[in-house]
């Protein structure tokens, strides 16, 4: 029973602050149900006993806070990795002149960039057509094996934070740097254009013309992101294995 209360802790911790549960407007009252349900399946599959059964109130508050800290961990992994896209669309509304127009996200209700948004999504939606779930729930029971129930870090991995926190700017300009060149070769053709012709008002064209540019190169170039989301998956799994060490 306190096993499995410690572990709905920990999924719960994960599950509320996942981009892969915000990004659909999944009420909280069912995530908190799913994570109960997933933890005593795990309890029962693996046969987990905590590491330190608590005996007083004391030490199962601090169960529970230590739960809660090791699921905020690995929920920032996944944060971390989805978050590339909403950075590369940040990125690609500036150079498109979107930079002004965002869009409500639906899971956090707060505005986001419009082709970032996008991205975020389909590489949510690929994520579970690629069955990234199972692959979830199997890093889960990982993390309970390398950090039992109640032990919780010896050693935070400092390093491997810093890496994921770096997985953002990495991945999210690699995502749309064939976008971002194309737009950089036309608002130099642009400034050329209008040295040379000043008659032009060169501003109101360009643009359309950016917004027609980037959208048509993103769209050429979506076949080829398909490696870079096999490494943004996997940076999460990778992650979690730095940190639960």
């Amino acid at each position: 029973m306190v096993a499995a209360l410690l572990v709905s802790v920990r999924l719960a911790a994960l599950f509320l602050f996942s981009p892969l549960f915000l990004s659909a407007s999944v009420p909280g009252t069912v995530r908190v149900l799913f994570a109960i349900g997933l933890a005593a399946g795990l309890v029962a599959s693996l046969e987990l006993v905590p590491a330190t059964l608590p005996v007083t109130v004391g030490e199962m508050m601090r169960a529970i806070v230590v739960e809660a800290f090791v699921g905020a961990t690995m929920a920032f992994g996944l944060f971390a990795a989805f978050g590339a896209f909403l950075v590369g669309g940040r990125v690609l509304d500036f150079q498109m002149g979107f930079g002004v127009a965002n869009v409500v996200d639906p899971g956090t209700s707060a505005q986001a960039p419009l082709v970032g948004t996008a991205l975020n999504l389909m590489a949510i939606a690929t994520f579970f057509l690629l069955d990234g779930h199972r692959l979830l729930i199997r890093g889960i029971a990982y993390s309970l094996e390398r950090v039992p129930v109640g032990q919780g870090f010896q050693t935070l991995n400092i390093e491997a934070v810093a890496a994921q926190f770096g997985v953002m700017f990495v991945f999210g300009l690699a995502a749309v740097a064939p976008a971002v060149v194309s737009l950089l070769l036309m608002d130099t053709a642009m400034a050329v254009a209008a040295r040379t012709m000043p008659q032009v008002n060169v501003f109101i064209l360009s643009l359309p013309l950016k917004i027609v540019v980037g959208l048509t190169v993103m769209a050429l170039t979506l076949p080829s992101i398909a490696p870079l989301l096999e490494r943004v998956y996997e940076s999460v799994f990778r992650y979690w294995e730095r940190v639960l060490g």
